[in-house]
């Protein structure tokens, strides 16, 4: 009952062989056929990354034009607030000026009523 089959040693061996290249057959790696949509799909993500960069950049870009508007909107504000100082500053010395004249005036006018005072003494 032993033997029903009728293998020998031999047999049995290259039985065992063939079962074990089968299995480590099935371990190895096989080679992979190129996906057809690999290519398309690639080039799809291509054109994502780029326009995502595109936006990135249109939007840095509106990012710093903001900012160089604000710059210059503050820089205008100062020169007209300095513009408005000078201007305050000279109407000032303007008035001031004006004061001595008038006082420069009036001490002349002081004199020469003093010296027909004394004239007519």
């Amino acid at each position: 009952m032993r033997d029903l089959k009728q293998t020998g040693f031999t047999d049995r061996l290259t039985a065992q062989q063939q079962a074990k290249k089968a299995l480590l057959a099935k371990f190895k790696p096989k080679p992979a056929a190129p996906d057809p949509e690999f290519d398309k799909l690639a080039e799809k993500r291509a054109a994502e990354k780029e326009e995502a960069r595109r936006r990135l950049e249109a939007e840095k870009a509106e990012i710093r034009r903001q900012k160089a508007q604000k710059e210059a909107e503050r820089l205008e504000a100062e020169r007209l607030a300095q513009e408005a100082i000078d201007a305050e500053r000279r109407a000032a010395r303007k008035e001031r000026k004006q004061l001595t004249k008038e006082e420069q005036k009036a001490a002349r006018d002081a004199r020469y009523a003093a010296r027909k005072a004394r004239q007519k003494r």
